[in-house]
């Protein structure tokens, strides 16, 4: 299955990609702009607490930016906000092991905390699930676009029959 190959507009996964994305990168918007409203300092390593979490100028700067990225493409819908909440969700769980291994160094730039990292791994998780909602599994039903994609004999072979039942009755 190519990416430029779409849901249809009305497919019901289509809304888990978006509201999924959309609230979480709302969430990192939001979060941003707290750090914004702060005026932090931008490479602070101590940081300021923020809704739990510890932040500076630069990981606010981050989370706006992730925040945007996920709200366009929940916006766009389909395959798009799918493939952005899969990779986005790699993302965040690659941050919480860089920044877990970076905690209490000089390097610590985003100014990361062990609560930080738990909630990028959270977050990951999170937003991976929505962006792998009905693309992976085992036991696809066989209207699933993506199964569809995978197994084209067997679909054609399947809508042929459904066609002719139909048109029996």
């Amino acid at each position: 299955m190519k990416l430029s190959d779409e849901l249809p507009a009305d497919h019901r996964l289509s809304q888990v990609y978006r509201f999924g994305g959309g609230l979480t990168g709302l969430l990192l918007v939001v979060f941003g702009c707290l750090g914004f409203a702060d005026q932090l300092a931008y490479f602070d390593t101590n940081g300021s607490n923020i809704a739990g979490l510890s932040t500076n100028g630069a990981l606010s700067t981050v989370s706006v930016v992730t925040g945007a990225v996920l709200i366009a493409g929940a916006v766009v819908g389909g395959n798009v906000a799918s493939t952005v909440n899969a990779t986005v969700g790699i993302l965040f769980i690659a941050s919480g092991f860089v920044n877990l291994f970076l905690l209490d160094k000089d390097a610590n730039v985003l100014a990361f905390r062990m609560p930080n990292v738990i909630f990028s791994f959270l977050v990951g998780l999170m937003v991976l699930t929505f962006g792998l909602y009905g693309r992976v599994s085992g036991n696809l039903p066989h209207d699933n676009p993506y199964w569809r994609a995978r197994h084209p004999e067997q679909a054609a072979a399947e809508s042929t029959r459904i066609a002719g039942a139909v048109q029996r009755h």
